[in-house]
């Protein structure tokens, strides 16, 4: 049976590319006898809606757009039995490159209409569901320093984002539990991954799967900022998980929370702000596994 297809375009992606990545490909996918219907998204509000209809419809939905969008759209297609897909076009298409995604238009056209459908794993944080990590601390002030930023040109923006972070960062006592063993650390940041990647690029989580039933949990204890920023490099490769101050763990349900004390913590996942790493007096951050929860054309 041939597929048909709902494009949900986030128009303001990586500075405006969701349009220009949409375009080629709708047009290649009409050219193969596809049924074809493009819709445009700017913000999380009218996303649910979209995906409904779609799903209603019996088409493969299609994230067209960053690693925010997924994350904006796999909470809502989870809940059915439909397909999905990603044509990447955000900042960091973290999501993407962990997938090993085409960018060519020609090859996303012949991977949508003949790519293999394979579940993945999705991370559920209580009130909603993301695709690639949750991250307390100082990479959560990096992502928010993104999202504000104007000048910056795109494919620099974590970079820039990162060492400022970093150059003014102070560290947190943080309690973590791992399926039930609790960990403290005086942390940098703490990051919980389903996909390898984040911060366009940063292997943070290089043992990460996405389709393992696991969530790796990556600790980073508070060094000295020079060492912290002279050691960033490390991250794009991976081999940042051999310095002593990096602790990696595996677990299906995660908890997290500010020791008492300790100054508030920015919480972000996939690109998107959370709200602030709860303290001692309230619930933890309650972070679950949702083992092959979204069927992904890959």
């Amino acid at each position: 049976m041939s597929r048909s297809f709902s494009l949900v375009v986030n128009p303001n992606a990586g500075g405006g590319r969701g349009s220009e990545a949409v375009l080629p490909v709708a047009r290649l996918l009409r050219e193969a006898g596809a049924e074809v219907k493009v819709d445009y998204s700017p913000s999380r509000a009218t996303v649910d809606g979209l995906v409904a209809e779609a799903v209603g419809r019996g088409d493969v939905v299609v994230a067209v757009g960053g690693d925010g969008m997924v994350s904006a759209m796999c909470s809502a297609i989870s809940r059915t039995d439909s397909e999905f897909a990603l044509i990447p076009a955000g900042r960091g298409n973290d999501m993407a490159r962990m997938l090993n995604l085409p960018t060519d238009p020609s090859a996303q056209a012949d991977l949508l209409l003949h790519g293999e459908v394979r579940p993945i794993d999705l991370i559920d944080v209580g009130w909603r569901v993301v695709a690639s990590s949750v991250y307390c601390g100082v990479d959560a002030t990096a992502a928010d320093m993104v999202n504000r930023m104007k000048v910056v040109p795109t494919g620099a923006q974590y970079q820039v984002a990162a060492v400022r972070a970093l150059a003014g960062f102070h560290p947190v006592k943080m309690h973590v539990t791992i399926d039930g063993e609790k960990h403290t650390f005086d942390a940098a940041t703490i990051v919980v991954a389903n996909s390898a990647y984040y911060g366009n690029g940063m292997k943070i989580a290089p043992n990460a799967i996405v389709d393992d039933g696991l969530l790796e949990i990556v600790a980073i204890e508070a060094a000295t900022r020079r060492k912290l920023i002279t050691s960033m490099p490390k991250v794009y490769d991976g081999s940042h998980i051999k310095l002593p101050e990096v602790h990696l763990f595996q677990g299906r349900s995660i908890q997290i929370q500010r020791a008492e004390g300790s100054r508030e913590v920015l919480v972000g996942a996939d690109g998107e702000p959370l709200p602030p790493l709860p303290g001692p007096d309230q619930e933890p951050l309650a972070i679950e596994i949702l083992p092959a929860a979204l069927k992904i054309i890959r």
